[in-house]
């Protein structure tokens, strides 16, 4: 039997890869996009340059660049049809319309021969023909090379903001429809970021006042009427293009930037009207992220998760706006826990972990804003207090209190809760957090009373509220030592701590700080309770040792 050949040595060869530029196809789209590229700024020149070095007179210019246009989308066509002429097709077709395009811009902003009204269905009907086009070829690359060719060369042939803004959402628009028949990603983004970038651009040339045709009332009302219609289209898109394809997140990522000029409208108005533009913005995305969970909308609109996260998102942000608008420095941690409780609830309710994240995003910023007003040394000097609290920094107290509540509840519907450590370390830090609370309410209230003793009252009932705060924790403990021993040692140690925290303030701070009968009253009460909790404890450990059995 001959032996078999030794495979051992045997080297398999990988396939090598060829360089890019060696790849099929790669070298002659490279080159068909900066055909499309240099041509059409051949065409501006044409327009543009032309015009300002006296060649030629209006209307041959713009003849020879409607004539122009026409030539290239028929020689598209025609190349398009034979074998191997798909990218030089495209790229044709691309410039072709595109130069019509454009053509069309300067004949309507810098020539003004046509009503903006006008212009702006003729360039409508040149954008929609070319994206039928695409959709016929199939060929997302005709579109994209469409939109961005007259997007990015539209600021040379327009003269105004403005009319550079209709022109931008026209192609916004004319290129919408393909998406409930294509699923073509970087449509989305071509056809909407330039949009986004030029009225983000008429927002701060209107705030700031730099540029006086933009700075004009009516303009202002012109540029918040395009970031809506920026917004909505985006929207449609987003809905149209996730029917399509359920995953489709760059739909989702393309809304995300469309609502960026209406979250920056409301600074081209003063305090009420940027009150009213975005609460009445984040209506309009908070409602499109509950409508899932409406059984009959939600399955006819089929609106899938991220689109819904970002639609929460948006209309988060604005409502965060609509609440520094609304509110003063003193009233703003009560506006925000006020939305907090409601995200809270609604995640609870919903089991929505969306819904928690935002919560506890306002949570946190409501509880910054908070220590902010009401600091350690405010609340540690009565001058200082007196100057800065007030009946809204205690409400801001009550509200933030019941978020407290409210937050650990919605993190036992969530199941933030299953294990012992986690329910045992949100205990910890929401008993750090309600302490200092109560402490602010406490001095609050006392000082709003305008009475000389508010202030001390205020710190003796924080103190004898830290003490029953021990005292709940000790018993709690104590009674849970055998059925559940881990967490009755948390207890403990929380009540023990908290206790040394209410004896160092009665005899470091208290006893200096009270006088009268507010310095009795307070070391009477914690005294009192003192000797409750050290009775049962005593009696707590006496009842282990009687039930451990003796050797």
């Amino acid at each position: 039997m001959p032996a078999l050949p030794n495979q051992r040595g045997r080297a398999y060869a990988r396939p090598v890869r060829a360089p890019w530029w060696q790849r099929e196809g790669v070298i002659s789209r490279v080159l068909a996009v900066a055909g499309v590229g240099v041509t059409l700024i051949g065409v501006v020149m044409l327009l543009v340059l032309a015009a300002q070095a006296g060649f030629f007179g209006p209307v041959p210019r713009v003849v020879a660049g409607a004539l122009f246009s026409g030539v290239l989308v028929f020689a598209g066509t025609r190349v398009y049809a034979k074998a191997g002429g798909r990218v030089g097709g495209i790229a044709l077709a691309a410039t072709g319309i595109a130069g019509g395009y454009l053509d069309v811009v300067a004949t309507t902003s810098i020539y003004h021969w046509l009503n903006p009204i006008v212009g702006y269905v003729l360039a409508l009907g040149i954008a929609a023909g070319g994206v039928a086009l695409a959709v016929q070829w199939r060929a997302q690359a005709l579109a994209v090379l469409t939109v961005l060719g007259a997007a990015v060369l539209a600021p040379f042939v327009t003269t105004t903001l403005i009319a550079l803004l209709g022109f931008l959402i026209v192609l916004q628009i004319a290129a919408l429809p393909v998406h409930s028949v294509r699923d073509w990603p970087l449509l989305h983004f071509a056809r909407t970021v330039p949009a986004v970038l030029t009225t983000l651009a008429a927002v701060a040339a209107v705030a700031l006042g730099l540029d006086s045709d933009a700075s004009a009332p009516a303009d202002r009302w012109q540029v918040l009427a395009a970031a809506i219609v920026i917004a909505v289209a985006g929207l449609a898109g987003a809905v149209l293009g996730t029917r399509r394809r359920a995953g489709d997140v760059s739909a989702s990522l393309a809304f995300a930037s469309a609502t960026l000029p209406m979250l920056a409208a409301p600074i081209m108005f003063g305090r009420t009207g940027s009150i009213v533009v975005s609460a009445s913005f984040a209506a309009v995305p908070l409602i499109v992220a509950v409508l899932p969970w409406l059984p009959k909308i939600g399955a006819a609109l089929r609106i899938p998760g991220h689109l819904a996260v970002v639609s929460a998102l948006a209309g988060a942000f604005a409502l965060l706006e609509a609440c520094i608008g609304v509110s003063r420095v003193q009233t703003l941690p009560l506006a925000l826990a006020v939305v907090t409780l409601g995200f809270l609830g609604v995640a609870g309710q919903q089991r929505s972990r969306i819904a928690g994240g935002l919560g506890a995003g306002y949570g946190v910023l409501g509880a910054v804003t908070f220590v902010l007003r009401a600091d350690p040394a405010t609340l540690a000097n009565q001058t200082e207090a007196e100057a800065h609290l007030d009946v809204s920094t205690g409400l801001s107290a009550c509200a933030l209190l019941g978020v407290l509540v409210v937050a650990g509840w919605c993190a036992r519907r969530l199941g933030l809760l299953e294990r012992e450590s986690e329910a045992t370390t949100l205990a910890v830090f929401a008993g750090i957090g309600g302490l200092y609370t109560v402490t602010a309410l406490t001095v609050s209230l006392g000082v709003a009373t305008g009475s000389p003793d508010g202030f001390r009252a205020g710190h003796g009932i924080a103190t004898v509220v830290w003490m029953i705060a021990a005292t709940a924790a000790l018993l709690f403990g104590l009674r849970r030592l055998s059925r559940a021993p881990q967490r009755a040692k948390v207890a403990l140690g929380a009540g023990l701590l908290v206790t040394s925290a209410a004896l160092a303030k009665l005899f470091l701070f208290d006893l200096a700080t009270l006088d009268g009968l507010l310095r009795a009253g307070a070391f009477l009460v914690v005294g009192v309770l003192l000797l409750v909790v050290g009775t049962r404890y005593a009696r707590a450990f006496a009842d282990m040792d009687a039930r451990t059995p003796t050797a």
